[in-house]
Order: structure tokens, then sequence, then C-alpha cells
């Protein structure tokens, strides 16, 4: 053996060994298909993990500090201890969504009893409605549950993530992005039951793509219009509860209610939004079912975006541009805007013969409309999140 051959099995094994103790995780962004704001309405909702995504490795330390550090964000590095967690600000609030599942797995008895290290990195678009911030918690907490030596159920890990959303982020989101992240299959949409929550797939029709054109408008939702949308449909379901004691949610009233309960002009408005994207799902639903062609399928999600442009008033001229310019192209079966809204991106359902040359003509028109360019990329269909090996080759 040379020196230069020893030095480097010298250098592999005090890597292995410093290793040794490592975890590691990986959660994908996320898709929102179609059934826009129904997840916290009780809705069933559609939505398809993709191949990019958040990537946490986590090392253990011996005393009960915890550092946490992010690619994205590299000037900020954060640092704290376990026993007194403390939310974050300015450009350190996106350690929130890891120090939220902490604070969680700690009232739940489920985090490490020892310091740590977790470092995150990513290839996930960030703020482009693709749920980057589900995707560091979804890592976050399958990282720190392998530090702690404990093991939970898929449906346990979402509603973790969704409380540490919820309760500690301050975000009042239901479990599409967490359900969708961690229950995703190759080549199939992940469906949700939120009412029941209940998780199941279906084959997304081959020979499509999905692809998504990223206006680069920052919606930061706990400061943006989503607490208010969640807060008008709760009001809008209080006034029907009046009429219909037993109505449980929303999503799930039914039409003759609606046009029977004289409600307020902006509550009406978002109601219908939601019992007729609850019916859209449905149709898409069985039309999967049913063996129908892209084609025929297609315009429910064009339909989707006006409801949410009119309606639910969630979109911007920016992404109703771009849907309209998407929904003139032959080779798109359908467009809407994808995720929360009031920025972000929109999702373009296509066949393979939409190509990157298409999606830069996309981008053309969008740049001389609103002197802008809109980023894009395709995306498939990937597996959820799942522990990782740290040293893997």
């Amino acid at each position: 053996m040379t020196d230069e051959d020893y030095l480097l099995a010298k250098s592999k094994k005090e890597y292995l060994d410093f290793m040794k103790d490592a975890v590691a995780s990986y959660a994908p962004g996320r898709i929102e298909f179609l059934g826009n704001h129904l997840d916290y309405n009780g809705g069933c909702v559609l939505g398809m993990a993709i191949d990019a995504g958040i990537h946490a490795l986590g090392v253990p330390k011996t005393d009960s500090s915890f550092e946490l550090f992010s690619d994205v964000f590299e000037g900020a590095k954060i640092s704290g201890s376990l026993e007194k967690l403390e939310k974050q600000t300015g450009e350190k609030k996106w350690g929130n969504y890891c120090i939220g599942i902490i604070h969680v797995l700690q009232e739940m008895g489920l985090a490490p009893s020892h310091g740590f290290s977790l470092t995150l990195t990513s290839d996930l678009p960030m703020s482009a409605g693709l749920s980057s911030s589900a995707a560091v918690e979804l890592a976050t907490a399958l990282s720190l549950l392998q530090l702690a030596g404990k093991k939970i159920s898929k449906k346990e890990l979402v509603m973790l993530c969704r409380k540490a959303e919820n309760k500690w982020v301050g975000l009042p989101c239901g479990i599409l992005d967490q359900g969708t992240s961690t229950f995703g299959e190759t080549n199939r949409i992940v469906r949700i039951d939120c009412e029941g929550e209940e998780f199941s797939t279906l084959p997304l029709p081959s020979n499509t793509c999905l692809w998504i054109f990223d206006t680069g408008i920052k919606h930061d939702l706990i400061d943006s219009l989503y607490g208010t949308r969640n807060k008008e449909c709760l009001d809008a379901l209080g006034i029907l509860r009046r009429k219909e004691p037993e109505l449980k949610s929303l999503a799930n009233c039914p039409s003759e209610l609606l046009r029977r309960v004289k409600l307020p002009e902006i509550l009406g408005k978002r109601s219908l939004h939601v019992v007729e994207e609850q019916a859209r799902v449905q149709q898409f639903v069985e039309g999967l079912n049913e063996g129908k062609s892209p084609r025929t399928l297609g315009p429910l999600l064009y339909e989707s975006h006006r409801s949410s442009s009119l309606l639910f008033e969630n979109s911007l001229p920016q992404l109703d541009f771009l849907v309209d310019s998407l929904m003139n192209e032959p080779d798109v079966y359908g467009a809407r805007l994808t995720g929360g809204g009031f920025g972000g991106a929109v999702l373009a359902w296509t066949s393979q013969a939409f190509d990157r040359q298409k999606a830069n003509s996309v981008a053309k028109k969008y740049q001389e409309s609103w002197q802008d360019n809109p980023s894009f990329n395709c995306f498939l269909p990937s597996e959820g999140a799942g522990v990782r090996n740290p040293i893997r080759n």
C-alpha cells in the first residue's frame, strides 16, 4: 500500500467513525394537483409528491444544545437549547419549522434526550407553491425520531408536522402538504380525505407531464390573506350550521343548502368555491377510475383556477395571465394556480409533446407583459418522505 493509499484509507475510516451515529432523511416537495383550500375545509384533495425536496443530516451532540443550518439560508444559522426553545424572527424565521417539530416531539415524549446538529440541503425551488415548509418539517421529524430511537406511523408523522405548523409556526393549514409529501408514490396521485384523515393513491395517466411556472412573487402565508380565508370559511360554516346543525364541514355542504341559506356576499363566494371545488375533485377521481382521457379531465383544472380567481380571490393578475397563456397551448390539458395562492406558481398538466422550448415560449410571453422572467420546471411523481443512509455512496 502506498502512502497515498494509506492516508486515503485512514481518512475514510476516520470519516466513517465520525458519522457512525449520524442519521439522514428526505422529504419531497409536493404539487397541489386539484382541491384548492379544501384541506382545512374537510374536503378531499389531490396532490403529488415530486422528484425534488429537502435532505436532512443529523449528528448527535453530548450536551443539550442544537444547531440548525440550511443551504438556502446560509447566513442564518440557528443555535439554541433543547431546554428553552425560542421562536425565531427576521432572516432566521425559517428555523421555526424545525423548532416547532422539536416542540411537538417534546410534548409527545419522542424528542432526542441530547442535542444535535441538523443540516438541511435542498434542490426544491422555494416559495413556488411546492410546500418546501412541509418538506422541512418532515425531514426534520424523521431525523430527530431516528436520533431519539423512536418510530411512528406515516399518519402519525403527518399529524405531528401539521400540529407543529399550526401551533408553533402559526399557519392554520390542513394536512394536504404533509400528507402528500409523506404518502407519495412513483407515477401516482395522492388522494386525501381531510375530514376522515384517510390517504390513498391513484395512477397518473401515462404519457403526461407536470410543469410548474414560478412567478417569483413571494407569498408569506402567515402574513397574507391565507388566515383571512380560513376564518371566512369557518364563519360561513357557522352560519350554515344554524340551518343544518349536523353539517360537519364546508366542503361537504349540499349545494341545495348553500342556495337556501342567505350568506353575506363574501362568505357566499368563498363557500361556493369550496363546494364546487369539491365536486371537481370528485369528477376527476371518477374520471380516472373510468379511464377518461387527460383531454377530457384537464378542463377541470382550468375551472378550478377560474373559481380560485373569481370566488376565492387568492389569485393574482400574473397567475391569471400564465394560466390563460398555457390554456392556449395545444399540448396543455389543464392549468391552475397551485398552493395557497396570493403569489407563487402555476401548474400545467401537459402531454409529453410540451417541451422546454414550448415552456420557454410561454415564459417569454409573460416577460413581455410583466417585465419579469418566470422560472419553470418539469416534475415527476415520486416516493414520499423516508429515512436515508447518511454514508450512502
